[in-house]
């Protein structure tokens, strides 16, 4: 909040989402001992990297249609979710579609709340959610010690510190400058691993630059004037902060709802971000080839070498970039007198 505020932009954090899957995949051969004691690794290493600016020189030399590419790539899973949905409850799917086609016609500042609550409504009426009592009680943070070892050092928190750069900061500060915004990264990278530091020993993962949630904070959904939707960040954090406070009864409320409500609702939210970065990434020719190569290997899910799709895609789309900008750079143009003599 403290970031959205000073600089006037939605700067939204999260925990790191690839790194969880990573986790995932780690138990039971590693203990939440070990697992602490590879977040503060990471945290560590991520602030030094961070603050010695490495990372802003990073991003410059990435090109925009390869990072839309690459952003275009993570969030078309969630746009192709809406529609794999119906083969469960196309109802519900459906219905909340035809809410978001009509809200976008006549209110669309809040179609997303209408489809919320059409989801909702929907679920409701079909059966698909049982109503509870509710404890709304305050999560009270446990102190984990830390224990180093060289598996978890290597297994977790090496891969998490690849995964948070190149699946969360290198996408965040991808869409945040796709958005017309000039942030440089040292502040922000700077910021969350202090924080990082902070919640890794009552268990909290990495903390990074969100991508997902940023896309909807940073689009015209947000605010129509871009210099007002900062307020989206802000709003973001206090949001977090009551999501923390009462984290167990939320989770619980949430696995109330069918998650193909949940599929579609984030699909349909996300509909805005993906037509921008495929307009971007396609945007210039002489880049289309890359940004293209890199949307297909990130969309792909491919896990080489135990790293993400995302990474791999930049990987594989900054090759194509250098291979055919060497490749233009070396083509002769063809002026008005050849064209005469042929």
């Amino acid at each position: 909040m403290y970031r959205a505020i000073k600089y006037k932009i939605p700067v939204v954090t999260a925990w790191s989402a690839p790194g969880t899957a990573l986790l995932v995949t780690l138990f039971p051969d590693i203990s939440l001992n070990e697992a602490v004691a590879a977040y503060i690794t990471s945290a560590v290493v991520i602030f030094f990297i961070g603050i010695t600016g490495y990372f802003d020189k990073l991003l410059s030399w990435i090109p925009q249609e390869v990072a839309a590419g690459m952003m275009a790539g993570i969030l078309l899973q969630f746009g192709l979710g809406l529609f794999t949905a119906t083969d469960t409850m196309p109802y519900i799917v459906f219905g909340m579609l035809a809410v978001f086609l009509l809200a976008k016609r006549f209110s669309p500042r809040y179609a997303m709340v209408w489809v919320l609550i059409a989801g909702v409504v929907l679920s409701m009426l079909l059966g698909k959610i049982n109503p509870v009592t509710a404890d709304f009680s305050l999560a009270i943070p446990q102190f984990i010690a830390p224990e180093w070892t060289w598996s978890s050092t290597l297994n977790l928190a090496l891969p998490l510190i690849l995964v948070s750069l190149s699946g969360q900061f290198l996408p965040g500060m991808a869409i945040i400058k796709l958005s017309g915004y000039d942030m440089p990264a040292k502040p922000i990278i700077s910021a969350t691993s202090i924080a990082s530091l902070a919640v890794a020993c009552v268990g909290g993962i990495t903390i990074v630059l969100a991508s997902i949630t940023a896309a909807l904070c940073l689009g015209k959904d947000a605010h129509e004037l871009k210099e007002k939707r900062y307020i989206a960040g802000v709003a973001n954090g206090l949001f977090y902060i009551l999501g923390g406070l009462f984290a167990g009864s939320i989770v619980m409320l949430f696995s109330l709802m069918p998650k193909e409500l949940i599929a579609a609702l984030a699909g349909l939210a996300l509909l805005g971000a993906i037509a921008t970065n495929i307009s971007v990434a396609m945007g210039k020719e002489s880049q289309r080839d890359a940004a293209l190569i890199t949307f297909l290997a990130t969309a792909s899910g491919m896990h080489f070498l135990g790293l993400s799709s995302v990474f791999w895609g930049i990987c594989i789309g900054l090759v194509a970039h250098f291979l055919l900008s060497q490749k233009n750079r070396n083509a002769v143009p063809v002026t008005a007198s050849d064209s005469k003599r042929v």
